[in-house]
């Protein structure tokens, strides 16, 4: 049976580990909104992220992002700032779209994923011990979309559970939701329908 377990539940980093390395079950699975929120070890698969740090998927719904994260084994000389990256991707595969006719390949990132980029780096950034100085990157791949569950949301927790089971100093761990509000309501997490009718378009 798979292991259920809330995410209030799971502070303690080296539990995390155990879980994620020696189970060999989802990490946790939550209800989150009117969907489950279920988090795998990416290393379950035994194909992908062989050499990251540290990788997890998380699926909300039918939306999938696998993230990965990697560090250097040492701070390069003269750093004086920590060198952290965060790269969000979206591919047109993930909402069963492939590029046809002349353009064959994906674009430039757009907008969004540059916004998302940095919605996932603020609030991990200062987490990380003052003095750390290693090359770190974060790098968030959508696999699948739900029209209904926005991608960022799997993609900042995933981002946050990748760093906990790995070997680079971070030892927090760090929620996402989105908050809309229809007729005055405050809604968690909305579906299409009532963010197409919110007048608020809240990440926290």
């Amino acid at each position: 049976m798979p292991l259920i377990m809330p995410i209030r539940d799971l502070r303690n980093t080296s539990e995390i580990s155990d879980i994620a390395h020696k189970e060999q079950e989802p990490i946790f699975i939550t209800k989150n909104g009117y969907s489950d929120l279920v988090v795998m070890s990416s290393e379950l698969y035994d194909k992908f992220a062989k050499q990251a740090n540290g990788s997890v998927t998380v699926r909300y719904g039918d939306t999938t992002v696998m993230t990965n994260v990697t560090a250097a084994k040492e701070a390069e000389e003269g750093v004086d700032f920590f060198p952290l990256s965060v790269d969000y991707e979206e591919r047109l595969y993930a909402a069963g779209k492939i590029p046809g006719s002349y353009i064959k390949r994906e674009g430039r990132p757009s907008t969004k994923a540059i916004l998302v980029s940095r919605v996932i780096d603020r609030p991990l950034r200062p987490l990380f011990p003052k003095d750390y100085r290693n090359d770190t990157s974060i790098s968030a791949l959508t696999l699948a979309i739900d029209p209904d569950i926005l991608p960022e949301i799997p993609a900042m927790i995933g981002a946050s559970i990748a760093l906990n089971i790995s070997d680079i100093p971070f030892e927090k761990l760090v929620g996402s939701i989105k908050v809309g509000m229809v007729d005055e309501q405050l809604i968690l997490n909305p579906n299409l329908e009532q963010r197409e009718k919110s007048k608020l378009d809240l990440t926290v």
